[in-house]
């Protein structure tokens, strides 16, 4: 006998579970603590097998009727509802769960884990913050290229078309993520290739003669404002030529001034692989002196706003702006092009000792083992030289 909404009200709980029939398969199992459940039972590929379409009332007699069709539907086509069921259920899951945020945050960690800069990592969240606004909440798939163009377009509009460049990048780097973990199937990215307005080529303004740099030396010898991290961390910048993270984010952990050596460490790198720098005496010196100024702190140039985080390269290229020296002439990146191009005029250095002093060593193993023994004790005498011509520079000012 078929149900109805009376009888089922009326069905009470026994000390045992029972169940009640409705006819094609369909029945209510009435459970000994009194919940009312929808079952079909019904046989695919010879096995008998269990459907759930939920419990009464909150599945009404109605509703699980039309799921008893719906089933009986799909076994007509050959297809096993239970299976279907799952497979909507894993989808449902994936649009829910597999958000463009999500994998976002899961490649970053990744990335984190594989040995990349924080400074780097930080640069590559601040890009994704701004895709995460307009679709993070959505699922990857729901990400099409003409919302991915909206959100580029945006940054485009404000001139910022270097940074409209590297989002699409980054966005483009999350989506080949998630087809690698089976949760994407294409990089929309690539459609928009040509999409966005390209940004001019400008590479890191610096001085690169003699006269020029030595005015840039004297002034940053001759600065007086900022924090002892500040002006220490130019003089140092001017003497060793690092790259700008490599020595702002720099730990006292790293330095022995006494065999005057600095190991920057892998995770700072941007060949991610440690590099040793020979610390002339002029360097030793501003370094004992700046520890003798900040005190305790394990950072070698604390911010003077927030003593545990370091000073910005944005401080070093304010300072620069503030000795006169505008961005097309002179930044804190360009000591490296300054020091690359004198040491190289000089003609008394080797070209491989200068490059491998620059962290410029190529990726084959053998060439890097072979630069850092064999130029080792020339790249002491040329950090020696580097800096006695730096006082020479000051020298010649007071003439």
């Amino acid at each position: 006998m078929a149900l109805t909404d009376t009888r089922i009200r009326q069905l009470k709980p026994d000390t045992k579970s029972y169940k009640v029939a409705d006819g094609g398969g369909m029945f209510l199992l009435v459970t000994a603590k009194g919940s009312k459940l929808w079952r079909m039972k019904y046989r695919f590929d010879g096995r008998e097998k269990l459907l759930s379409f939920g419990a009464y009332p909150e599945t009404s007699l109605a509703r699980a009727r039309e799921r008893r069709q719906e089933a009986k539907s799909l076994l007509a086509e050959g297809i096993d509802p239970m299976a279907k069921a799952l497979a909507d259920k894993d989808a449902a899951a994936a649009r829910n769960e597999h958000t463009f945020s999500l994998i976002a945050a899961e490649l970053v960690e990744k990335l984190r884990k594989e040995g990349k800069a924080e400074t780097t990592l930080q640069k590559k969240q601040w890009l994704l913050d701004k895709a995460n606004q307009d679709f993070g909440d959505l699922p990857i798939r729901d990400v099409s290229p003409a919302k991915i163009l909206a959100t580029l377009k945006k940054v485009e509009a404000l001139g910022n078309y270097e940074s409209a460049k590297r989002l699409r990048s980054t966005i483009g780097q999350v989506f080949r993520y998630a087809v690698a973990t089976a949760r994407a199937d294409t990089d929309p990215t690539y459609a928009l290739r040509g999409a966005l307005i390209a940004p001019k080529v400008s590479h890191m303004a610096a001085a690169t003669n003699r006269e020029d740099f030595a005015a840039i030396v004297r002034a940053v010898w001759g600065y007086e404002g900022g924090s002892p991290s500040t002006r220490a961390a130019l003089k140092l910048m001017a003497l060793l030529y690092t790259r700008p993270g490599e020595l702002r984010l720099a730990l006292w952990e790293e330095f022995d001034l006494e065999n005057a050596i600095w190991t920057i460490p892998a995770s700072r790198t941007k060949m991610r692989r440690e590099h040793v720098k020979p610390l002339p005496a002029l360097a030793v010196q501003i370094l004992a002196d700046l520890r003798h100024e900040t005190g305790s702190n394990y950072r070698v140039f604390p911010s003077s706003i927030a003593r545990d985080k370091p000073i910005s390269e944005n401080t070093m290229n304010q300072a620069l702006r503030r000795m006169g020296f505008e961005p097309d002439q002179h930044t804190s990146h360009g000591f490296r092009a300054s020091a690359s191009s004198l040491l190289n005029e000089s003609g008394l250095w080797n070209e491989d000792a200068i490059e491998a002093e620059l962290s410029h060593v190529g990726a084959d193993q053998v060439r890097r083992a072979y630069h850092r023994a064999a130029y080792w004790e020339e790249r002491v005498r040329m950090a020696e030289w580097w800096a006695n011509e730096i006082l020479i520079f000051l020298s010649d000012s007071d003439r």
